[in-house]
Formats: C-alpha cells, structure tokens, sequence
C-alpha cells in the first residue's frame, strides 16, 4: 500500500506526525509537499489537486491532506475526477467515509483536531474498507453526476 500524503503550511507539523505513524504502521508514502511551515510556503489547491491525482492515477493506493480547517485541500482533491475525498474530524466519519462512501483521499484539519486525534483517525480509516452493498448504487448515482458535471471545474 502506498499513500499520498501533503498538507498546507499550517498543517505542515501535524504531517510530519502522521508521517511518522505511517512509518510505524509500514506504509510507504510519497509527501508532495508543503516542505516547510513557512508562510507562504504553499499553494495548497495545487498540493490537494496534485495529492489527489496520484491516487486517481494509482500512483498512491490512498491520500491524506491536511491544512488547518481541512475544507480548502478538501474542496481542492475534489475538483479531480475520481477523488472521493472525505473531510473527517473524528473515528465515527473516518469510518463512515471508507464503509460507505469509498473515500480514497482523507483530509484532516490540523486546527480542528488535534495530533493523537488526527492520527487515531488515520488509523480508523486506513483500517476501515469499503463495504459494498447497498452502497455501489449510491457511489454508482455519484460517478454519474460527475461525469455530467466534472468537466465544468
């Protein structure tokens, strides 16, 4: 399994940490960025575009972003088709968002959640799978809906 991982400057440490759970946990990762803590040391629309790219491209199995609310990297891996980007700020929606939703890219907000928070729900999602179900047909209804709709950014 290898995961995408970046994060805007305001999540930059909370990166660093969840990097390191990835290393405990044996997951090999590629960190697209930010480098740096430094404002401005980032376009974060270009990391989560890009973070989430790798995944639908299968560079990455999964992706994790962050920056500090989680909504702009979320808006941003969302704009790419394909990415199921789910935005999660406890163990309950990391869940949810693998079981039901499929989520390929997991965001987390690093002023929403704290460290041993952020990284209990990494756990939880990458520990989670999809379960099918009565899910394909809703995953199904939302495939459609980007496909009329993707092209239009």
């Amino acid at each position: 399994m290898r995961i995408a991982i970046g994060s805007d400057h305001a999540a930059y440490k909370l990166k660093l940490a969840i990097e390191e759970l990835l290393d405990e946990m044996g997951y090999a990762y590629e960190d697209l960025g930010a480098h740096t803590d430094e404002h401005p040391a980032d376009d974060y629309p270009l990391i989560g575009a890009e973070v989430a790219a790798a995944v639908v491209e299968a560079r990455a199995n999964l992706g994790i972003l962050m920056c500090g609310t989680g909504i702009g990297m979320s808006i941003a891996a969302n704009k790419v088709p394909g990415a199921r980007a789910a935005l999660c700020h406890d163990l309950f929606t990391a869940q949810k968002s693998r079981e039901h939703n499929d989520a390929n890219v997991l965001v987390l907000g690093s002023r929403v959640v704290d460290e041993e928070l952020a990284k209990e729900i990494v756990r939880a999602w990458l520990g989670t799978a999809y379960a099918h179900g009565r899910h394909d047909g809703r995953n199904a209804c939302l495939k459609v809906i980007e496909e009329r709709y993707g092209h239009r950014g």
